[in-house]
């Protein structure tokens, strides 16, 4: 089950990313498009004044899910200069403290975001250039900081059980050999 949530939040993001990226190069073609003479009466007929709209949408929606897959797998911001400088006891504490803390921070936006989607649900309030209800758009907010909760959650459990963080190491590249990642003139 774990697995499956892990691929759909991955999914989720790079085709938000994707899609926006997409989205942002068609809108500016079209715009540069429409400038040239003979393309012109074909490119007016053609509406993308929603695309700016779609993406600050999409990209709230890649920010919230991007946060819960960064704490998942470590690449989360954090500040742990004084934190590794600690014996391990009290360094396991803390670090027991601070995931508990993100989690009862992340719970707290989750509740406060279904309060706020369900205000703006009652308004009955749309987008200005697409119409979309924005109660979808602001959805973004309690799903992703429920994730993000339930994220700190599976990491606090398994450092409990371990004692170990999930953590990247930024010079490997996913996919490519340990071996290879360190060649190239690059370094």
């Amino acid at each position: 089950m774990l697995r499956l949530l892990d691929r759909l939040e991955e999914t989720i993001i790079a085709t938000l990313i994707g899609a926006a990226t997409l989205l942002i190069f068609v809108s500016v073609a079209h715009r540069f498009a429409t400038g040239v003479g003979f393309l012109y009466p074909f490119m007016r007929r053609i509406d993308l004044s929603w695309a700016q709209e779609l993406c600050i949408f999409m990209f709230v929606w890649m920010a919230k899910f991007g946060a819960a897959y960064g704490v998942r797998t470590g690449i989360h911001v954090g500040v742990d200069v004084l934190v590794t400088r600690l014996n391990p006891a009290p360094r396991r504490l803390l670090v027991l403290f601070s995931l508990f803390c993100g989690m009862l921070f992340t719970a707290a936006l989750a509740y406060l975001g279904v309060n706020l989607v369900a205000k703006i649900y009652a308004t009955g309030q749309l987008s200005a250039d697409m119409e979309v209800p924005m109660w979808i758009v602001y959805l973004a907010v309690p799903l992703g900081s429920a994730l993000m909760c339930f994220r700190f959650l599976q990491v606090a459990w398994a450092y409990y059980a371990t004692g170990e963080l999930p953590h990247r190491d930024h010079l490997q590249v996913e996919g490519v050999p340990a071996a290879a990642a360190g060649t190239g003139a690059a370094r």
